[in-house]
C-alpha cells in the first residue's frame, strides 16, 4: 500500500478508456497540428486552405508557407464565397497565448464553414522547426508554383 498521498497526477482518477477515445477521437475533427499541417504541406495538398487569421503586419513579417492572411474581421459570407462550400478551412493565430484561431473557428462555423485549427500557431510552428515565409518570399514561391494564390474574387 502508497503511504504517500496521490501526485497532482493521480489525485483526479483517469477516465474510462471508452470517454477517453470519445473525447480524443472527438479533438481531432477540431483540430490539427503543426507536424500534420507540414507534411500535408509538403506533398502538395490541396484539400484544406490555410488561413494566418493575424493582423496582416504579422503576417507580413513571417507566416506559414502558403497560407493566407484573412483577419477574422474579414470572413465575410461574401468573402468566403470564393471558396467552394464545404472546402475546409485551417486557422492559426501567434500560439498558444493566443485564441485569435478560436475566435477565427467560431466565425467559420457561424458562417456555416468547415474549420479546424492548428494548435500551436507561429510559436508551434517554429519550435518544431519549420521555417516560415515572409512576404518577401512569397512571389519567387507563388512563379514556382509552391504557393496558392488566394482567390480574387472578391473585393
Amino acid at each position: 500500500m502508497n503511504e504517500f498521498p496521490p501526485s497532482p497526477v493521480a489525485a483526479v482518477p483517469a477516465a474510462a478508456s471508452s470517454d477517453a477515445l470519445a473525447h480524443f477521437s472527438a479533438r481531432l475533427t477540431f483540430e490539427t497540428d503543426c507536424w500534420d499541417t507540414h507534411a500535408a504541406l509538403g506533398r502538395g495538398a490541396t484539400d484544406f486552405v490555410l488561413l494566418d487569421v493575424r493582423a496582416p503586419d504579422l503576417h507580413r513579417r513571417g507566416h506559414v508557407p502558403t497560407a493566407i492572411n484573412l483577419p477574422i474581421g474579414k470572413m465575410t459570407e461574401h468573402r468566403m464565397a470564393a471558396w467552394p462550400e464545404g472546402t475546409l478551412f485551417v486557422v492559426y493565430c501567434a500560439g498558444p497565448h493566443c485564441n485569435g484561431a478560436n475566435k477565427a473557428a467560431v466565425r467559420l462555423a457561424t458562417l456555416g464553414r468547415p474549420v479546424k485549427e492548428m494548435i500551436g500557431g507561429v510559436t508551434g510552428w517554429i519550435d518544431e522547426g519549420f521555417d516560415l515565409e515572409t512576404v518577401d518570399q512569397v512571389p519567387d514561391q507563388r512563379a514556382q508554383g509552391r504557393v496558392r494564390e488566394e482567390p480574387a474574387k472578391f473585393s
